[in-house]
């Protein structure tokens, strides 16, 4: 059996320095800090055994990743991903894509546009379990009532990035209480 081995490199953000998981020039994962067990649990279920060896970002994903970060919206859509995930999963994944800057859409929406309007918890679910942070922008999608709701990368990177991208100029603002949870300030 040959074991798959992985590139892991890590990128200097704004939002702190970001795992990407390579294969070759191809995105397979990209988390933030401290959120490495979560990413490597994803990775696992998708390539049972593999291996990760630290190295550099390729040029290319470097170079869209800090364009993106110095506000140019379209910097990301030609970056080759490798996600695995359901076929489900998989157009969620694209939908998201489909998602503009500076939009958002509700998890509701989200699931009519992929022509499963009953789907919204699924959807919810594949969104959660997306594992290309950013690039893959599920950071878009909101609730019903506009609300931000749950991210994996937390609510205070959730409002940055969506203030970055000029969706939401009207965002509460968003603090961490002493237990180190994150919720949004009135």
């Amino acid at each position: 059996m040959t074991v798959q081995t992985f590139t892991h490199a890590r990128f200097a953000s704004p939002l702190g320095d970001l795992h990407l998981v390579l294969d070759g020039a191809a995105l397979v994962a990209l988390d933030y800090p401290g959120y490495e067990p979560r990413m490597l649990r994803l990775l696992g279920r998708r390539f049972a055994g593999a291996r990760l060896a630290e190295g550099a970002a390729p040029a290319a994903v470097a170079d869209a990743l800090a364009r993106y970060f110095a506000g140019d919206g379209g910097a990301l859509g030609g970056l080759d991903l490798r996600l695995g995930g359901t076929p489900f999963q998989r157009s969620v994944w694209q939908a998201l894509r489909e998602i503009p800057w500076g939009e958002t859409m509700s998890y509701g929406g989200l699931a009519a546009s992929i022509g499963r309007p009953a789907a919204v918890r699924a959807v919810g679910l594949a969104n959660g379990a997306n594992p290309v942070a950013i690039v893959v922008p599920c950071h878009r999608v909101i609730g019903a009532k506009g609300a931000l709701t749950g991210y994996a990368g937390g609510l205070e990177r959730k409002a940055w990035l969506l203030r970055h991208e000029g969706a939401a100029a009207q965002l509460p603002a968003v603090s961490a209480d002493g237990a180190g949870e994150t919720t949004l300030a009135a």
